[in-house]
């Protein structure tokens, strides 16, 4: 049998995050500048090199599949790798085949998406603002994403709600965004902003909302359950039992959630991070075109989990930015 993927700290790694494109049709302001400047196409992987790589992250071990970006339905033909991964959940080699989207071409893909065998989806919204979503995105568009998410209800996928919690910014929505999530039955999720990308233009400590904070102010209207549940990513989650809605929390800087870390990234070039909080890196599309057989892409996959790091030391707590990572957040995925 082939070796199955166990890091220095013997965590299996199970998920793969899997970045497709590098770009995307917003510009949000923790995760892009607002002039960005895309890779060559001839950098990044072709659709059969990422279903190759996919596939051997699969024969190795991982279960779960999340598609990211950039905005990963703006790569052309992006379909025919979903359809091609379907084959993996046919076999029951590959557990869940899932993607985080912006929400602004869902109205175009959710029935394809769902007839590829993909059951959920995380669709990034800070804001029900339009003004609002207007700044954070720098390019607008909200009705555009609430079609998307409606498209998605009505094909059948289970919706979650990515919001990153900022300051001054959607304080004020947290009531609305978690109403307007139980009304039509989706899951929620907060994520504290984190040190990546083009910090000089942004004030990362300023904008940093405390989801302990958050969950006080929610403890104030709703009964809270924290639940054991997880589903493979860094989350916590908590039941509100006047809803009965899900809210997860994703809280790498008053929480670090690293003990339990079971995932790896890999970038549309062929990079594979092993932590999203440090620089180290692993190139991966060397060994995958040096040869049609996959042994050395193997040898190199295994080789790069061999240096996972124990965890990442972003930080807040000193009123400056500790653990700062200089690439933006679309290069690797979130």
């Amino acid at each position: 049998m082939t070796q199955k993927l166990i890091d220095p700290f013997q965590r299996a790694i199970t998920y793969l995050r899997l970045s497709v494109t590098d770009r995307c049709d917003f510009r949000c302001v923790y995760c892009m500048s607002e002039n960005m400047t895309f890779l060559p196409k001839k950098e990044l992987l072709s659709l059969e090199e990422l279903d190759r790589l996919c596939s051997s992250f699969i024969g190795l071990g991982v279960e779960k599949l999340r598609i990211t970006g950039g905005e990963p339905l703006v790569r052309r033909g992006i379909m025919t790798f979903f359809d091609g991964m379907s084959r993996h959940l046919e076999t029951g080699a590959l557990k869940e085949l899932t993607l985080t989207t912006n929400g602004s071409q869902l109205e175009r893909f959710a029935d394809d998406l769902f007839a590829a065998g993909v059951r959920r989806v995380n669709i990034s919204l800070d804001t029900l603002n339009e003004a609002k979503f207007a700044e954070v995105t720098r390019w607008g568009r909200l009705p555009q994403v609430l079609r998307g998410v409606e498209a998605a209800l009505k094909a059948g996928l289970r919706v979650k709600i990515n919001a990153v919690a900022l300051k001054e910014f959607n304080e004020d929505e947290l009531f609305d965004l978690t109403e307007w999530c139980a009304k039509l039955d989706m899951d929620l999720t907060f994520i504290e902003v984190m040190p990546m990308g083009d910090i000089g233009n942004e004030n990362r400590i300023g904008q940093y909302w405390a989801l302990d904070d958050l969950r006080a102010r929610l403890a104030e209207q709703y009964t809270l359950t924290d639940l054991a549940e997880r589903t493979g990513g860094p989350a916590r989650y908590m039941r509100l039992e006047e809803t009965g809605q899900k809210i997860g929390l994703i809280t790498p800087l008053t929480h670090n959630f690293c003990e339990s870390c079971n995932r790896v990234r890999v970038t549309c070039t062929g990079e594979i991070y092993t932590c999203l909080g440090q620089e180290g890196k692993s190139d991966l599309r060397a060994p995958l075109r040096a040869s049609e057989s996959n042994q050395l892409l193997e040898e190199a996959i295994h080789a790069a989990i061999g240096l996972k790091p124990k965890g990442h030391d972003f930080d807040y707590s000193r009123q400056e930015l500790g653990g700062q990572m200089s690439r933006h957040m679309s290069h690797t995925g979130g």
